[in-house]
């Protein structure tokens, strides 16, 4: 059974959160019975608003790569670390951004699954990026095969976008804000 967040930052209670940030509390509240990434976030509404606002906006959703790709990616980078949490938000994130249900199904073999070439590239990147491939690295191979369907550029903003992703899944792992998965190879020590 997945474990609940145990923290040992200060959370702040609905009431005690910025404005701006309490119909984030009620969505994380509604969606996942657990709001303890928006309270500790309250702490530093800043780093919140830039996250959401830099990273989110002006990156990850910037249109210059499709968003079924990287949806795809974002959940496929979940589904490896083993975030619950994670995984609820961005399959209703995949599936609001016109990912198919029978692709989400798919991700664990999507070499085999019903992925585009570009999919299928990006998703090869994402298994190189995911925090568990300590040694990833991009090969010739695996440049020759991105390259037929992105920009050196693109690829480099695909690397950013994953960097970040992973950056984020290790930090809400080590400060115990998320709900994880039985899976996830980062239960605190005796759990799991």
């Amino acid at each position: 059974m997945p474990t609940r967040p145990d923290t040992p930052l200060a959370r702040l209670s609905r009431e005690q959160l910025p404005e701006h940030m309490r119909g984030a509390w009620d969505q994380a509240s509604q969606l996942h019975g657990d709001t303890t990434f928006i309270e500790v976030f309250g702490q530093a509404p800043e780093v919140y608003d830039w996250y959401l606002e830099e990273f989110y906006r002006k990156l990850f959703y910037s249109g210059r790569i499709e968003r079924s790709v990287v949806e795809l990616v974002r959940l496929r980078l979940a589904n490896v670390h083993g975030c619950a949490f994670c995984n609820r938000s961005d399959t209703l994130a995949a599936l609001a951004g016109g990912v198919p249900q029978a692709k989400i199904d798919a991700l664990a073999g999507y070499e085999d699954g019903p992925f585009t070439d570009r999919e299928k590239a990006a998703l090869a990147l994402a298994d190189v990026m995911v925090l568990t491939n300590a040694r990833g690295h991009i090969t010739t191979a695996l440049y020759q095969r991105l390259r037929a369907h992105y920009s050196d550029g693109e690829i480099v903003e695909l690397g950013v976008i994953m960097a970040v992703l992973c950056g984020m899944a290790k930090m809400v792992f080590a400060f115990d804000l998320v709900e994880k998965m039985d899976s996830c190879p980062w239960l605190p020590p005796g759990e799991g």
